[in-house]
């Protein structure tokens, strides 16, 4: 019995049938399986890391056009943007694809806070960076703005603009005569002093430095003017102000801005020249004899200003003029020219004096303010000696 099972048992190591081989097949097919789904696990997994980290990584990195781009585009950036207001401005017009990567790329360029306001022709679908490059190329800005001083009348603002933009004077002469049209209130016309009103644009064409799209006209430059006077005028609340302040019209008001604004010789004394023009003409109810409304008609009347030495009698007192304030009690009829923030807030508020007279007693421009005849003639001594040339002198 022992012979036999120990030859059964041999036949089975042999025969390669055995319980134990089958066993070992059957274990090495099951880890091959192991090994397939857990490569294909992995496969997966990593797929899923991949794509989790390319979904991530998207939040940061900005997402970019490349190249130059093609087809031109027109984007107008107004002035004091800031980086990002000009990044939405190139993302609204799809000229960079998004405002992060023009920031970045404005940032790799420490030239890009000289970028100006202006028109400009970029291209579509451009670089971040090829943009940035493209604004600060001054050959793609259309428009170069133009510069209206303060100061400066309606007559000469249109020249101004003329020069700047190739549209006639004509033109803007034409858009002026209806100031209402161009978005003045019609309670801006307004006096509480009884006298008529000269219902024109000047005095509301505000003073600044502005880029207008190519394709305006003078009637839409004037309108920008205009509203950029209303905005000015609303934040100092000049209207208010001078009603509750000094009981007169805003309209009124300005008058007497134009007035300082043309007679100060420099930014400190714009309130007090403001002042002296409110005592003049609604304390003393006396002429304010600024020569300077002499001058305001003979440029409406095509002729050149004039030193107030050389004014004649008959200029000064000239009756057809509606500006005299040699002979004529009171503000003229009308502002003349366009007043500075600074000059309109001098005239809304103006300080507490008795002054009746100034005069300029240096070559920088400083005036002396005075309330009485005798300390006038003191000033105008003063003035004489410092090599001021009056008629007195």
């Amino acid at each position: 019995m022992i012979d036999e099972l120990d030859v059964a048992f041999e036949e089975d190591a042999e025969g390669g049938g055995s319980r134990r081989d089958n066993r070992a097949a059957k274990g090495r097919g099951r880890s091959a399986v192991a090994l397939v789904l857990t490569l294909l696990l992995f496969t997966v997994l990593g797929g899923g890391i991949y794509l989790g980290y390319t979904k991530v990584a998207g939040f940061f990195v900005a997402a970019d056009y490349e190249g130059a781009g093609s087809g031109p585009v027109e984007i107008t950036i107004i002035k004091n943007s800031s980086l990002t207001e000009i990044g939405n401005v190139l993302v609204k017009a799809d000229v960079v694809k998004s405002t992060k990567a023009f920031l970045e790329a404005a940032d790799a360029e420490p030239r890009s806070e000289n970028i100006q306001a202006g028109t400009y022709v970029l291209r579509r679908q451009m670089a971040a960076e090829q943009a940035v490059a493209q604004l600060l190329d001054p050959n793609t800005r259309l428009s170069k703005g133009v510069t209206i001083p303060e100061g400066k009348t309606a007559k000469q603002t249109f020249e101004l603009l003329a020069k700047a933009t190739g549209i006639p004077v004509k033109d803007f002469e034409a858009a002026a005569k209806d100031p209402e049209a161009l978005g003045v209130p019609d309670w801006w016309f307004k006096r509480t002093d009884g006298k008529p009103v000269s219902k024109t644009a000047e005095g509301f064409l505000f003073p600044d430095t502005y880029e207008f799209d190519p394709k305006a006209t003078a009637s839409q430059i004037l309108k920008t003017m205009v509203e950029h006077f209303l905005t000015v005028t609303g934040e100092i609340g000049f209207a208010d102000g001078v009603q509750k302040n000094l009981a007169v019209s805003p309209y009124e008001a300005l008058i007497v801005a134009s007035l300082a604004q043309a007679e100060a010789g420099n930014a400190d004394d714009l309130p007090k020249v403001a002042r002296v023009a409110y005592n003049r003409a609604y304390k003393k109810k006396m002429p304010l004899q600024f020569d300077v409304t002499t001058n305001y008609w003979l440029e409406l009347n095509g002729k050149k200003a004039k030193h107030s030495g050389q004014l004649t009698e008959a200029e000064m007192n000239d009756p057809k003029n509606p500006y005299n304030s040699e002979t004529v009690v009171g503000l003229p009829i009308g502002p003349i020219n366009s007043p500075g923030k600074a000059a309109l807030t001098g005239a809304q508020k103006p300080p507490v004096a008795p002054w009746l007279f100034f005069v300029a007693i240096d070559k920088a421009g400083h005036s002396a303010f005075a309330a009485t005849d005798a300390e006038h003639e003191k000033n105008k001594k003063k003035a004489c000696d410092n090599g001021i040339k009056l008629s007195d002198c």
